[in-house]
């Protein structure tokens, strides 16, 4: 015999049993590694969503301030205009009209609207067409009269021109 201790059969199930326990245990220990690590990106996820919705609410807002910043000198102006007619002098109701349609526009000129071009053809990107009418002195898909003015800010449309085409 030899002087090695003997394994008895008992002791070698006790040591299988470690072993099977040992990469359960591993195995459970990464699950909640992975699930700890994806809890974490679910929270910075969320609090990255909160926070870009918070941005977009206070760009909003600043826009829209800054917006009513530009008009409210033209509501003075509109304001000014009233008053004016109502003392019925009709040249100050046409210098205070005038002077609001300027301050107006101005306003919106700084926000980047641009008037639609109707001189020439009929193009139906930016212009609606409401009626065609015959027109010896123009060719056919010219403009021969515009109803309302159209407008853009950079290339998109806000409002397209509103025109009478020639057949």
């Amino acid at each position: 015999m030899t002087d090695e201790p003997q394994i008895t059969e008992e002791e070698q199930e006790e040591q299988q049993e470690q072993e099977e326990v040992d990469p359960l245990a591993e195995v459970a220990r990464e699950r909640d590694e992975y699930l700890d690590a994806l809890q974490r990106l679910k929270a910075e996820f969320d609090n990255y969503r909160k926070r870009t919705a918070r941005d977009q609410e206070q760009l909003a807002a600043r826009a829209h301030e800054r917006l009513v910043q530009e008009l409210l000198p033209v509501l003075d102006d509109l304001e000014r205009a009233l008053a004016a007619a109502e003392e019925h002098e009709e040249a100050q109701l046409e210098e205070g009209v005038r002077l609001v349609h300027r301050s107006l526009v101005d306003a919106l000129r700084k926000e980047g609207l641009v008037e639609i071009e109707t001189d020439g053809a009929f193009d139906p990107h930016v212009h609606e067409a409401l009626l065609s009418q015959p027109d010896d002195d123009k060719e056919s898909g010219a403009i021969l009269d515009v109803l309302q003015k159209g407008y853009r800010i950079g290339d998109k449309v806000v409002r397209p021109a509103r025109v009478i085409v020639v057949e």
